[in-house]
């Protein structure tokens, strides 16, 4: 197996940590009689010589070493080595001649494969199908091989990989004129999808069909759909996953824990969803008959179904939320997890299911607070998700809360999305703030989702508890810098209320928290500070140099997830069987440590590091005799942190108007920057500033269509402007009928970002802008 592995200079080769002189080690653990080291050494290949999909010198020097590996009977595990190769040279289109190298080895050596296809361990037939397709250079040889293994598999699970791989195969090679291998993979898949066959691998070729040739999908496609999942449901048996070692804790373990319950199913649906694409209509016909199934892993995976679709579009999908929403309270954990996990994502878009949320955290009140393994108390899930609609019966349980013994820090992160009906919560939120110890190591924790609560409800009588957080907060790297922010924030929102802030705002102009001090003293002296401000807000423009980020791009606190104690963003495992979702994950894992899984949530969020005092380098600042804080030296801001104060300072000067006309010269060449988020900021603001569309609407239309992101950011400009920024009112008509959602990453914030962009266009085409 490993003839030569010594003649190979492995210390000479890199991977993803550094020189390859442990590869030797990890390929000879990839054989060994030890599960742990099996599993070790496979976490090994992944997290270095295949680090996150590359493929590198170490990764191609591997290649014949493991398909010697998967060729020999007596290594355990061969599929996982399998799986490997197959990622290592299935990337289509990977970069680099390293890629295109490793491809071609693959291919050189693709009767390996051929010969596995009939292996004995099932977990290997599993693995090859996928291999036949992407390295044997003959569609006609691969399609008949996988039509003879289809008519002798027993196995399930091999039998839907067989049909994913007749699938792949009939994408690869697009049939033309109904001729050739593609046609007859699409007349294999389309005989598949019909008795006698099983129900699992029927909806495997009806998945496959409606990626590759939807036109020969049966008419009544969503009612065959349902009727072949509660088929396959009283079929089904819950097995074990062959794979798993029950004794081990690698990664790679940890990604199989994470994946369904019933994987396959998961697989199935996700592939007919993705397929499905655009037909709204049949993906929730499709999802009303699988949240209705007696069998509560088919529910489960509806869930997860369901979410996709909600992220990428837009619609009413008050039946399908409805649904979801009766699956809360379920004996199953994994599906009133997956049911609350998914509320969390849709803010005002959960309202349908209010009614089950308040009902549940009336009945069992223990859900309101989460308590974790580790870290601090979190709110509960259920108690989140209702909060973040807006419902008003949120704000007595919240209340309820802050009255108990165990008051979670993150609590004050929800009240925002209550609006003014939160208001009876502020005296508690109050008292709590003058609570907070200053001196303390969860400082930060505590006082900025308390500031943020109380800064959205503009409660003006906290204005001698924010000081004292703000004059009191000792002065370190990253936790004080993020409560100074959270606190200058709050007492802008409270206007003249605050003036006797005035002095420790004038003073903060002249450190790193100089643009969000200079908002905060333009909103509490109505505006009567451009004087002070302007020159601030010009030097932010105009200065460059090395720095680290701004307190305020960490301490902008807002309710970004569904509680937890990691700083790690996992997606919901509906992808969790994919190679490429499970690389997502594998970074989560990566990211947040070997101290276990991430909780499905995030928290305030850190400031990226920065050294020193938020202050400067010397430590505290003095304070003056009114408990003020005199200038410190502030450092200079470059990269992730400048951009963001220079976006926030273009923001304030389009909001100075015409009085912030000095600022101009240092605008207009803004709206040349190499950053999207800059240009955008700088061309709203010379807009509002000097009145000269122009200009700057050939940047905005630009930014509009190449940069989704900055949409809101446009959208805002344009309600700003009021009848003055007619030019772009076609790009808001647009965005109002589309029915996608503008942005197509993942993750939590999809949904949310995507409601207020269609917000503001609804505003600003109602008349209601400005």
């Amino acid at each position: 197996m490993f003839r030569g592995i010594d003649e190979v200079d492995w210390a000479s080769l890199r991977h993803a940590h550094g020189s390859a002189e442990d590869v030797p080690g990890l390929l000879r653990g990839l054989a060994s009689a030890d599960p742990v080291e099996r599993q070790t050494a496979l976490d090994g290949m992944y997290g270095a010589v295949h680090h996150r999909g590359d493929v590198c010198e170490a990764t191609l020097a591997c290649v014949p070493f493991l398909l010697a590996l998967a060729g020999r009977e007596e290594v355990r595990d061969r599929a996982g080595v399998v799986e490997l190769l197959v990622s290592i040279g299935g990337i289509e289109g990977a970069r680099g001649d390293l890629a295109a190298r490793a491809r071609a080895a693959l291919r050189a050596d693709g009767e390996v494969f051929v010969r596995l296809a009939g292996d004995a361990d099932a977990g290997v037939r599993r693995a090859v199908p996928a291999a036949l397709v992407r390295f044997l250079d003959d569609p006609a040889r691969v399609l008949a091989l996988l039509r003879e293994r289809i008519t002798v598999e027993r196995d399930d699970r091999v039998l839907l990989a067989l049909a994913e791989a007749v699938g792949l195969l009939a994408r690869r090679h697009r049939p033309a004129r109904g001729t050739g291998p593609a046609a007859d993979a699409v007349r294999l898949l389309t005989e598949l999808s019909e008795p006698p066959y099983g129900p699992g691998l029927r909806l495997a070729a009806l998945g496959q069909l409606a990626g590759c040739a939807p036109q020969s999908l049966p008419a009544d496609l969503v009612p065959t759909v349902v009727r072949l999942l509660r088929d396959r449901s009283g079929q089904r048996t819950r097995a074990r996953h062959p794979h798993d070692c029950p004794h081990t804790d690698t990664l790679a373990v940890r990604l199989r824990r994470l994946r369904p319950s019933d994987e396959e199913g998961s697989q199935l649906l996700r592939t007919l969803h993705g397929a499905l694409g655009s037909r709204v209509a049949d993906r929730v016909a499709l999802l009303r008959g699988q949240l209705t199934s007696p069998d509560p892993l088919d529910r489960c995976n509806a869930v997860w179904m369901a979410a996709g679709l909600f992220r990428e579009w837009r619609g009413d999908h008050a039946e399908p939320v409805t649904l979801i929403a009766a699956q809360l309270g379920s004996e199953e954990s994994r599906l009133h997890d997956a049911a609350v996990t998914v509320l969390l994502e849709l803010y005002d878009l959960a309202a349908p299911a209010a009614d089950h949320l308040h009902a549940l955290l009336t009945y069992r009140p223990a859900l309101r607070v989460r308590h974790g393994e580790r870290g601090a108390p979190r709110l509960g899930g259920p108690l989140k998700a209702l909060a973040r609609t807006g419902d008003p019966r949120a704000v007595p349980l919240l209340a309820e809360v802050l009255a108990g013994p165990v008051v979670p820090d993150d609590l004050g992160l929800v009240t925002p999305h209550l609006g003014r009906a939160a208001a009876p919560l502020a005296p508690a939120l109050r008292r709590r703030l003058a609570r907070v110890p200053l001196d303390g190591p969860a400082t930060r924790e505590r006082a900025v989702p308390l500031l943020t609560a109380l800064r959205a409800l503009g409660d003006a009588e906290s204005v001698p508890s924010v000081l004292r957080v703000l004059r009191g907060a000792p002065d370190g790297p990253r936790p004080a810098a993020a409560v100074t922010d959270a606190a200058v924030r709050a007492l802008g929102a409270f206007g003249s209320a605050a003036r006797e802030a005035i002095p420790d705002l004038r003073v903060l102009l002249d450190t790193d928290c100089a643009v969000t001090a200079a908002e905060a003293l333009w909103s509490v002296t109505g505006g009567g500070g451009t004087d002070a401000v302007l020159p601030v807000l010009i030097r932010e423009l105009t200065e460059t140099g090395g720095g680290g980020p701004r307190p305020g791009a960490a301490a902008r606190a807002t309710d970004t997830g569904s509680g937890g104690s990691a700083d790690v963003a996992v997606r919901a495992p509906s992808d969790a069987g994919s190679a490429g979702a499970l690389d997502v994950v594998a970074r989560a894992l990566e990211d947040a440590g070997s101290g276990g899984l991430p909780d499905l949530a995030a928290r305030v969020p850190e400031e990226p590091g920065r050294g020193g005092s938020p202050h400067g380098a010397t430590g505290a600042p003095d304070r003056g005799g009114d408990g003020s804080r005199r200038p410190a030296s502030r450092a200079p801001d470059a990269g992730e942190g400048g951009r963001s104060r220079r976006v926030d300072a273009a923001g304030l000067l389009g909001r100075l108007g015409p009085a912030a006309r000095p600022a101009l010269p240092a605008l207009r060449r803004m709206t040349g920057s190499g950053d999207a988020l800059e240009r955008v900021a700088a061309a709203c603001a010379v807009w509002r500033v000097a009145g000269e569309p122009e200009q700057v609407v050939p940047v905005l239309r630009a930014a509009w269509e190449e940069h989704p992101r900055t949409r809101t950011t446009i959208a805002g400009c344009v309600s700003g402007l009021g009848p003055a920024g007619t030019p772009l009112h076609d790009l808001l008509r647009a965005e109002l009928a589309s029915p996608r959602r503008h942005r197509s990453d993942t993750g939590g914030q999809v949904i949310r970002a995507d409601l207020e962009l269609i917000r503001v266009c609804g505003q600003v085409l109602s008349g209601e802008g400005r």
